[in-house]
């Protein structure tokens, strides 16, 4: 049994008045695009302050050109220079450039709510400047607490940012939980949808094609989240995600195959009690609840049907086959670790060659089964000479950066010899 010990405080009652003034990190991504559609549908509870994309200049300036915001990011130079010709005439936003404008815009002191939506690592500095600046922040980007989830937890309760959780697993547990954070908890649930190839031999598994792999079953998500579905992944990074927002061992989050994707996470408590919640398959529904916490916002989607539904099955995840669960909850592990391989490392390196792994598969680099060899043996690897102990961001990024160095090289991608200051 534990007590929940929430990353962040919560917003006191009255504290955001409506409109709120919205800083989208990842505006052009999946989740991005959908939090746009809330935010259009009540225009009288938001004003977009900035809006980040990367490499997606038309549809940034398509953006752009219905909110008009006073600031806008992009990846480097080049895209900004793309991006100029493409706004209307007449309007002159701001541009901020790259990690450093990210991380501006992250903080921009007329900002109330910033939605982290950036994917994987890149999206971690931006994520650490808005906790730092005392911004609530609505957190899609789950690798920033992967990384480097003791930072931010210590940054928010120095600087009373707020975090609420975006993923559709840990909004659900967020709202599960709700009014029990005094109350000892037994256990978290995360469902997850097995993904494209839950009912396939390995076999299969030997010749799955990126097309495939992005064919997710019940979500519509960007490229590299769909191909972390698949190998499950994503459920281990969630595992992660949850130990550092509410505070808990990993040994306190179980992870249940739920085909269907209904029951998005559940609870349960020392009485027994388990405290699910269920809704459609829809990133707007999560989206909506952390832009206008502690309000709910009508949106037009159908209601849920259980009876047209019939059944809602589960069964434990098969870790023989899909080996990125188990990889990712060993690193986890390590967090608590105060032996001579403790620390967030192993988290770092996860992610990271997982990130190299990933484009590789979906370059047709690598085979699928090969994404979980590469972040097997680049963790391996970081087991045989750290850093272990507590990571501050600069290291957590030289880390991060010698790990996918490594799991370049051992995808011939970088010629011999390159030093990524980790063993072969």
């Amino acid at each position: 049994m534990a007590c929940i010990d929430y990353i962040s405080r919560l917003p006191e009652p009255g504290e955001l008045p409506f409109p709120r003034s919205l800083v989208l990190l990842g505006a052009t991504g999946s989740i991005g695009t959908s939090a746009l559609a809330v935010i259009e549908a009540h225009p009288d509870k938001f004003r977009i302050l900035g809006l980040a994309g990367a490499r997606n200049v038309q549809r940034l300036a398509q953006q752009a050109a219905r909110h008009r915001p006073p600031y806008l990011a992009v990846l480097d130079d080049a895209h900004a220079a793309a991006l100029i010709p493409l706004l209307p005439a007449g309007y002159a936003p701001e541009l901020l450039i790259g990690p450093a404008g990210y991380a501006a815009m992250a903080a921009l002191p007329q900002a109330q709510v910033v939605l982290s939506a950036m994917v994987g690592a890149a999206g971690l500095e931006s994520t650490l400047a808005a906790v730092q600046a005392g911004k609530v922040v609505a957190l899609a980007n789950k690798e920033s607490l992967v990384l480097a989830g003791d930072l931010i937890r210590a940054a928010a309760r120095t600087s009373g940012a707020v975090i609420l959780p975006v993923d559709s697993e840990h909004n659900a547990l967020f709202q599960a939980m709700a009014g029990h954070n005094g109350h000892a908890l037994r256990r978290l649930i995360l469902t997850a949808s097995g993904g494209p190839f839950r009912e396939k031999d390995r076999a299969f598994l030997e010749a799955v094609t990126p097309a495939q792999a992005l064919r997710h079953p019940n979500w519509s998500m960007g490229a590299k989240i769909s191909i972390d579905s698949a190998t499950l992944m994503n459920k281990g990074l969630e595992v992660i995600e949850a130990c550092h927002l509410y505070g808990l061992p990993v040994e306190m989050v179980d992870v249940l195959v739920h085909p269907q994707s209904i029951v998005h996470s559940l609870a349960e408590f020392e009485d027994g009690s388990q405290l699910a919640h269920l809704g459609p398959p829809d990133m707007r529904i999560a989206i909506a609840y952390c832009l206008a916490h502690p309000e709910r916002l009508a949106l037009d989607i159908p209601s849920l049907s259980l009876a047209s539904l019939g059944s809602l099955t589960f069964a434990s995840p098969d870790v023989e086959k899909f080996p990125c669960l188990q990889l990712a909850i060993h690193a986890a592990a390590t967090m608590a670790d105060c032996g001579p391989q403790g620390g967030n490392g192993a988290c770092v390196v996860l992610n990271a060659a997982n990130e190299v792994a990933v484009d590789a598969f979906l370059a047709g680099r690598c085979t699928f089964l090969e994404i979980a060899r590469l972040v097997e043996d680049a963790v391996q690897s970081w087991r045989q000479s750290g850093p272990f102990g507590a990571l501050d961001l600069q290291t957590t990024l030289t880390l991060d950066a010698d790990a996918r160095a490594l799991a370049l090289r051992r995808l011939d991608l970088l010629p011999a010899g390159l030093p990524t200051g980790m063993p072969e």
